[in-house]
């Protein structure tokens, strides 16, 4: 395999500490604490702008994918209840084929070819699951508990799904986990809230807000155990999620539509506020915490799209995962 100062032009500069004024793209080995650093794009600021517009106006829809490649996919169109599904390159939302059994308030994870949709409301609380391969929906293995509005992370093959509303009853602290076949309970989340968002991956997941009573609380899920961390500036459910565990981000949620919050794997810092051309309380989103979309919300249903573009820069430290 070729070497960086191959591949670069240049070797990685060994210094005890870390430079004084270090520029974007700047590598580094600090000798002092024995770790390689660099300075990144990241969430630190950044801006929201107007994207383009969903062929069918809806909220209490999910999502899936990045910014230059997603998916938007069932929700409410005020009436009726969808499954319809749309595609985006960047600029344009374009139909493909509908999923199998029309819900709203369900949750999404995976890619613009790989996508699962959980749960949500089909007339009564569903547990069922449906797969996107990129061209079509089929149904795959069922939630073990059907319910409303849950929390989710991950991909096709290694998927969390937890928390939402019962079916019937309360809100749950249910959490399940998806091997690309087979969804198994695991432990519960320490709150049993619905309406959350979630970022990152099963076995390194974040959810957040949810409710009822619109609250900041936040857990992350090591695989096995969730724990609460410090919670969201401003508490809010039906939040529009997407990032990483140590990366996470929050747009809009009841009570606060335009508010936006960054966690940086211990606290959440607000930054740039969404445009406001989305109500953005049920939104979907997709992509990551420097490159990301909002889509759809309401009431009243929306039609819109805001991109999120990180601006900022940050000292980060490279680990081999």
């Amino acid at each position: 395999m070729a070497g960086y100062s191959t591949i670069k032009g240049f070797t990685i500069q060994t210094i005890a500490g870390d430079p004084a004024n270090p520029v974007e793209g700047q590598i580094w080995y600090n000798s002092s604490s024995n770790v390689l650093k660099g300075k990144a794009l990241a969430a630190s600021t950044g801006a929201w702008s107007s994207g383009g517009s969903l062929n069918l106006a809806r909220q209490h829809l999910s999502g899936a994918g990045t910014q230059t490649a997603g998916l938007a996919f069932f929700g409410n169109a005020d009436p009726p209840v969808t499954a319809d599904t749309e595609k985006y390159d960047g600029s344009t939302w374009t139909e493909v084929n509908d999923g199998n059994t029309a819900r709203y308030s369900a949750t999404g994870c995976g890619t613009q070819t790989a996508a699962l949709c959980m749960a949500g409301n089909s007339g009564t609380y569903t547990n069922i699951v449906e797969e996107y391969d990129g061209t079509s929906w089929a149904e795959t293995g069922d939630l073990n508990a059907a319910r409303f509005y849950p929390g989710a992370c991950g991909t096709t093959t290694a998927a969390l799904c937890a928390g939402g509303e019962g079916a019937p009853g309360p809100t749950i602290a249910n959490s399940e986990t998806f091997d690309g076949t087979t969804w198994t309970e695991g432990n519960n989340q320490n709150a049993a809230l619905a309406g959350r968002g979630g970022a990152g991956t099963a076995t390194a997941g974040l959810m957040f807000g949810g409710g009822p009573g619109s609250v900041g609380n936040t857990e992350t899920y090591d695989g096995t155990c969730w724990a609460e961390v410090n919670n969201l500036n401003t508490g809010r459910e039906k939040i529009a999620g997407f990032g990483v565990q140590t990366a996470g981000m929050a747009a809009g949620g009841s009570g606060s539509e335009n508010e936006t919050e960054f966690y940086n794997g211990t606290s959440w810092t607000e930054v740039a506020d969404m445009a406001g051309s989305i109500p953005a309380r049920t939104a979907a989103a997709a992509g990551t915490s420097l490159v990301s979309m909002v889509f759809g919300g309401g009431p009243p249903k929306s039609d819109a799209t805001e991109e999120w573009n990180a601006t900022g820069s940050a000292v980060v430290t490279f680990t081999s995962s």
